[in-house]
């Protein structure tokens, strides 16, 4: 015993090694004060409780995190409600006719929708960009 320390050999993994140098180097300090440090905690009465609180954060910001993917979901589910409400009650029928016509024009308007809507996805703008601007 020296100066109150006691002198213990240990074996880790070459990978948590390396880990252990790197992240001491980046410290400027030593890898025994990090492992005494990371065996306080550890060891610590309270580590427990600290855990939790960690936990209890990351669950918070998580649920946020959620509740905005939810809000987003409604908002979409409920624009395509609209529009699709919309849509067939301002639509005509079409004339057995010009089904065939009909149904070109569709599918070409059609691939025209998807290859917007890739663009859009790929490089923008998003439409929650375009509704942060409007309400400025």
């Amino acid at each position: 015993m020296i100066d109150g320390h006691v002198k213990r050999s240990i074996r880790l993994r070459g990978d948590l090694a390396r880990r252990l140098a790197s992240h001491a180097d980046a410290r400027r300090t030593t890898q025994a004060a990090i492992i005494e440090a990371a065996l306080e905690t550890f060891l610590s009465p309270d580590a427990s409780d600290r855990l939790e609180a960690a936990l209890a954060r990351r669950l918070d910001r998580l649920t946020r995190d959620l509740g905005r993917v939810e809000w987003h979901v409604e908002l979409a589910n409920e624009t395509l409600a609209l529009f699709v409400r919309n849509w067939l009650s301002a639509t005509p029928l079409i004339p057995s006719s010009a089904d065939q016509a009909t149904r070109a024009q569709g599918r070409e308007r059609w691939e025209r929708f998807i290859d917007t809507l890739t663009r859009r996805m790929e490089t923008g703008p998003r439409l929650k960009n375009e509704l942060s601007e409007d309400r400025k």
